[in-house]
């Protein structure tokens, strides 16, 4: 049986394959850190998305966040912890049936049409 990728796998895949984008540093070299997360990737200088406690996490349009949380397919992003929600920001477990690149490639474009 195939061993399943990590989400660290998985991420790394998301950065091989965008072209353009810049990713942030390690949480270990840095003391910002973004949300808590580790080598957030940018476009233009903003962040669409990160790994955070292994799931990823993307910037995309309020309602298409709320087209995605209602289907199961993720939940709104909570980086403190204390129910103040981010209306544009999807976390997507490890084990979502919701694949990783293109909500990783739709929110670029999402970043990228907003300069």
């Amino acid at each position: 049986m195939a061993r399943s990728p990590t989400p660290e796998e998985r991420y790394a895949r998301i950065v091989d394959v965008l072209a353009g984008v810049t990713q942030g540093p390690a949480v270990s070299e840095s003391k910002k850190r973004g949300f808590g997360s580790s080598g957030q990737l940018q476009a233009g200088g903003k962040i669409f998305a990160m790994l955070a406690r292994g799931n990823l996490v993307v910037k995309l349009p309020r309602q298409r966040v709320d087209e995605l949380v209602e289907a199961g397919a993720g939940e709104r992003f909570d980086p403190r912890r204390d129910g103040r929600l981010m209306k544009e920001w999807l976390v997507v477990e490890p084990g979502s049936q919701e694949e990783w690149l293109p909500l990783a490639t739709e929110a670029m474009r999402f970043v990228s049409s907003n300069r």
